[in-house]
């Protein structure tokens, strides 16, 4: 079964980064230059780095640090970020259960060999598994959950303002309609059977005069 959990290889790699990360300024692209001169971690298995940051949102696909990234440098945001990124990385888990980051090990090893279809003792799985132990260090899914609540609750304000504007439109037009509304008139007219022009002109002017002027 075929998987897009990120792992990396060299997992203990992984803290370290995420730890130089939080010391260091943020670049305008993270590359490997960036992970091998700024941060010191030049070899081949650290540069895995990079697709499990991206997977996980920290980074954008052209390498761009995210604004999941930059909380994560914040000590105020960096759990909630962290929470953020593993739940966006290892969505694949979370579809299957929404704590798994509350699981003992054995059975989130359990988890991930369900989605994969791997055996436990697969050397991809202990690597899943180290990666997202590793990087759990930083999270606090608690303050994570109170965004999200924060989130939904901000939603929520704005949809209830949009109504109240809807209304306000809808009451106002109403009563634009209100104020425009005029008055029909049905006027049966009788004629005197004249052959004089003038006592026809006369009749009409005064209709002009008296009924039809607004």
């Amino acid at each position: 079964m075929a998987t897009n959990l990120p792992y990396m290889v060299s997992s203990g790699t992984l803290t370290k980064i995420l730890n130089k990360i939080c010391d260091a300024s943020i670049p305008e692209n993270f590359n490997g230059d960036f992970l091998g001169t700024k941060l010191g971690f030049p070899g081949g298995n650290q540069k895995a780095f990079i697709p499990w940051a991206k997977k996980c949102k920290l980074l954008g696909e052209d390498g761009a640090p995210t604004q999941l990234y930059k909380d994560f440098r914040n000590p105020t945001h960096r759990g909630a970020s962290m929470a953020s990124a593993l739940k966006k990385g290892y969505e694949e888990l979370y579809v299957r259960n929404e704590y798994a980051h509350d699981l003992s090990k054995p059975d989130f090893i359990k988890l991930v060999t369900d989605t994969t279809g791997l055996a436990h003792d697969n050397q991809t799985v202990k690597a899943i598994v180290n990666s997202f132990t590793n990087a759990k260090e930083f999270a606090d899914f608690e303050s994570d959950l109170k965004r999200e609540d924060n989130s939904t609750q901000t939603e929520k304000i704005k949809e209830i303002k949009l109504d109240i504007e809807t209304n306000d439109s809808v009451q106002r037009a109403s009563r634009k309609r209100q104020i425009d509304l005029g008055i029909n008139y049905t006027i049966n007219l009788v004629l005197p059977k004249t052959d004089d022009p003038a006592i026809y002109n006369a009749i009409f002017k005064s209709l002009k005069e008296n009924l039809l002027n607004e």
